[in-house]
Order: structure tokens, then sequence, then C-alpha cells
């Protein structure tokens, strides 16, 4: 084995820092004497050390480990890097950490990778099924984590001679498991929800494009302007919002470039999923009208707003594992200053500009279930698209395309299984049959916030459930009571109160009266 030598380069400079170099000989090239050096140590040691790892590294032609004394941690971190990152999905890479990190590590994660055997594998993964319950399709993706890298173990790293991974299965609970079917939302189900964002464009022009196109969110969250042709009625999808994990192309959240702004999350405009990902859709004459209408409130937006309108530019960068991705900076013109950087009109922003990427499903996905008790998840409305489209008659293939899958077969088998299928074309079949139409007038926030109350308190209020005292049948939607509430002379001083307390809330038992007059009600 090549000795590591070690040096000061600046030994007899008393003006200058300690400038420590590791030098070591590695094969000659055409008979000639070759060596692997590296400088800027500040102490010997940290230059022994680094001197060290990189002799390890060249005498394992590149690998920075001993196949016999790595440990499963150690390999996992090197599998996610030199394969995970280069070749899948920057979302399917940030899942595959955290399984790792939670779930692999904690329990073998101190072994070494040559002691490991199927009986290892298969009583961890029994253990977290036992343990954390965890429903089938999760449990299946952590199978599917340990088969990908011990198979990479064995067939290309060349670590281990056998596969242990390969007769990993479920455990026998999981496989009992009832198959979850796709979840569809109902269009009685979208439009309540369509409903309660209406005041909120950034969210309710994305929950409608993806109902009206099968969009990823990410796909939704990374529209432009420019890939909208709003009078040919076409979308191209080519890009899509996205946060990678553990990548800052520039060390300081709100510097890029020199340019200081608003966001202090790193959003990126990058690659679509798949190559099948990238397409182009017809869009319907209502979805069109819809985004008219939006585009203009947009640009209304930016001129009310003015200087304090936030705009985005993009500044090229490139990952860890060399993909181009664009970091979307984000400022208004409250600085004076010029953006040496090409704008982006981005398509689902804030009132004001603003941008939060996908995040800005999270609470729209709290409000269905907690207050509108619809069981969704925004991904349900691609597969709602996609069922929508073959009950109605659309041929398999155009759906294919229409959703970007790269087979016929993931088509069938995960969106339209079990659907009576009707010949018919797309756009028509969308305006004819799922068109929505809402209502747009603006709600009154604190008359639907007395409502959420009075709701609210009769479902969980200990005295109100005990003395039975309820909502009737008529107010439990809001535009009922809001109807009653504007008859009945409300104004936005007064408040709601009962004529009879020991009686639940009804428009006979209701009526407005000021603060003087509640007060004297409870003496």
């Amino acid at each position: 084995m090549a000795k590591i030598n070690v040096r000061d380069r600046n030994k007899n400079k008393p003006d200058k820092k300690p400038n420590w170099e590791y030098r070591f000989e590695a094969a000659r090239i055409n008979g000639k004497r070759k060596h692997i050096s590296k400088a800027g140590f500040a102490t010997k040691k940290e230059a022994l050390n680094a001197g060290a790892i990189a002799l390890a590294t060249y005498e394992n032609a590149g690998k920075v480990f001993v196949p016999s004394e790595l440990s499963v941690a150690d390999y996992l971190n090197y599998w996610i890097e030199k394969y995970a990152e280069m070749n899948l999905a920057d979302a399917t890479v940030a899942a595959y950490k955290n399984i790792i990190k939670n779930h692999i590590v904690p329990r073998i994660g101190g072994y070494k990778l040559k002691s490991i055997d199927t009986t290892t594998l298969q009583d961890m993964v029994n253990d977290i099924y036992v343990t954390r319950g965890f429903t089938r399709v999760f449990m299946n993706n952590i199978i599917k984590v340990l088969k990908g890298a011990f198979k990479y173990a064995k067939s290309t790293a060349k670590f281990i001679q056998d596969n242990p991974a390969l007769d990993v299965s479920l455990p026998k609970g999981a496989l009992l498991e009832p198959h979850k079917k796709t979840q569809y939302i109902s269009k009685e189900a979208f439009t309540r929800l369509l409903e309660r964002f209406k005041n909120s464009p950034y969210q309710y022009y994305a929950l409608l494009i993806s109902y009206f196109t099968g969009l990823r969110v990410s796909e939704v969250y990374g529209l432009t302007w420019d890939c909208i042709d709003l009078e040919n009625r076409i979308l191209i999808v080519n890009k899509a919002a996205k946060k990678i994990d553990g990548f800052d192309g520039n060390r300081n959240n709100t510097r890029a470039g020199g340019i200081r702004g608003h966001a202090h999350t790193k959003w990126y405009l990058g690659a679509c999923k798949t190559l099948s990902s990238y397409r182009t859709i017809n869009i319907s004459e209502y979805l069109t009208n819809e985004l008219k209408e939006y585009k203009a409130s947009q640009e209304k937006n930016e001129v009310e707003y003015g200087d304090l309108y936030i705009k985005h530019y993009l500044k090229e960068e490139t990952t860890k594992s060399n993909r181009k991705v664009y970091r979307i900076v984000s400022m208004d013109d409250s600085f004076g200053v010029e953006i040496p950087l090409p704008r982006v009109h981005l398509v689902m922003v804030k009132e004001n500009g603003e941008f939060h990427g996908t995040d800005s499903m999270k609470y729209p996905a709290k409000i269905a279930k907690y207050e509108l008790g619809i069981d969704f998840r925004f991904h349900a409305l691609r597969h709602t698209h996609g069922t929508m489209l073959y009950e109605n008659g659309v041929a398999v293939k155009d759906i294919q395309e229409r959703l970007g899958h790269s087979t016929f077969s993931m088509t069938m088998d995960t969106y339209v299984e079990n659907t009576k299928l009707i010949q018919d074309t797309t756009s028509k079949i969308i305006d004819d049959n799922i068109k929505i139409e809402i209502d747009k007038t603006p709600t009154n926030k604190r008359l639907h916030g007395i409502w959420l109350s009075v709701v609210n308190r009769c479902k969980t209020n200990e005295f109100y459930v005990r003395n039975n005292i309820v909502l009737c049948d008529e107010w439990q939607e809001f535009k009922p009571f809001e109807s009653w509430a504007f008859s009945a002379g409300y104004q936005d001083d007064l408040y709601l109160s009962r004529r009879d307390k020991n009686v639940g809330y009804s428009p006979e038992n209701c009526y407005w009266a000021t603060l003087h007059e509640v007060k004297s009600n409870h003496r």
C-alpha cells in the first residue's frame, strides 16, 4: 500500500499561515510516476485524516468503503448518492431517505452489510408492521427500498454475493388487508370544496385545473402563463414545482446572485416526473373561461399593488446529481433595483403575488377533512379526472396521454377500474357532463365565523351536548343560515342570540341583538 506523506508548504514562510498537504504515490502511467495530493489544511492532523480517506478511496477504485467492513447505514447513504439521486425523481428520493432514516437505520443500520440475511430483513419488516401498523401501501414502499438497495449492492457495487431482500415479503396481516380503491371525489363534494375556497384564488384555481385536466399538484404549481394558450385552449406541461431535499444551490435562503427577496422557502422549477409527463393537453371551454377570468384578476392585482406586488425570477442552478433546476427568486419593486434574471409569470400565486408552491394545498386538505367532512387528497383529483373521462367514453389511450402515463396498463389498473365505457370526445364530455356552477359572491367572513362557532359548540361543548342544544337541520349548511341572517336584519355590530336558552339554534328561536342586549339577557 502507498505511504501518505504530509508537509507544511509554508514552513519557511513565517508571514503566512500553515498550509498542510498530503501526498501519496499512484499507479504509473506509461512508465511515469504519478502522485495524488491536496493542500489547504490548517493542521498536520487534518491533512493526515484527509489523506487516509483519499488513499482508501483510491485503493478501492473510487469506493470510499472496504466492503467487508461496511455498515448497512453507510451503504444506504452510498446507494442514495450513487444510484437514487442519479436515477429517481426528487420526490421519490426524499421518500426513500425518510424510510431509511426513520425505519431501517434505527433497526439494522449498525450491522455489517455482509452479515445481513433474508431472515434479518423479514424480521425487521414484520416488526415495523406490528409496532407501527402502517398501511399495505407504505409497507410495500419499505420493501421496495430494501429490494432496490440490496440488488444494487449485489449486482452493481459487488459488495455482497447474494441479495438477501429478494424473498422478503409483506406480513400476512398486511396481505389480508383489502386493497384500497382509488380515491374518487364526487361532484357534490368537490363543489362544496370549491365553494369554501372561492375567495382564495391561488387554491381555488389549483383545485379547478387538476379536476379538469388531471395534472399532478407539482405540475399545477409549476404552471406559468406562457404554457397556457387561452385562445387555442391548449395547456403545456413541461416542468414541475419542487423543494429539493438537502439541496441549497445558494447558502443564503434570501439571496440568489446578490438579490435579496421576500421568500423564506426555496422553491424550484425542474423536470417533470417522467418523460411521458411532458405533454400538451386540450382544455375545455369552461376551464378556458375560468382561467381568462383568473388571469385578468391577477393582472389587475399587479397594478393595484404597484411596487409591493411580488414578482418572480429564475436563477439556473445544478443539483448534486447534475440536474438543471431553476430557483424561484421572489421580490417586489420597493428595493428599486433592476433584477439581472429573467422574470417568470407563475399561475398559482396569491393576490399580492406570493408563491407558496405545493404547500398551498395543505390547508385545503385539513379544511376538507375537519370542516367539510370530505376525505380529500389533492392527488384524488387526478384519479377522479381519469375515471370520469373513462366513464363517459373517452378512449383509454387518450386518457393515458392526457394523464402523462408511460404505460397503458398503469392507466387501466390505477384510474379506470370497473367503470362503464361510452364513446365521445374529451373536451365535449367535460363541458357537457362535469361543468360546475360556482356562486362567487364574496362570503361575509364574520357571519361565517359565527356559524362555524355555533356548529362546533353544538358538536363539542359538553353542556350543549348533555342538554340536547343542537343546530337545526336547515342550518347544517352555511348558505341557508346566511340567507336567514340578512333577512333577519344582520349587521356587523350585532350578535346571534336565542330567545329560549333551553332550545337549540333555529330561525324561530334566534335573533340579532346588540352587545348590551346580550349581556342583559345573561343577568
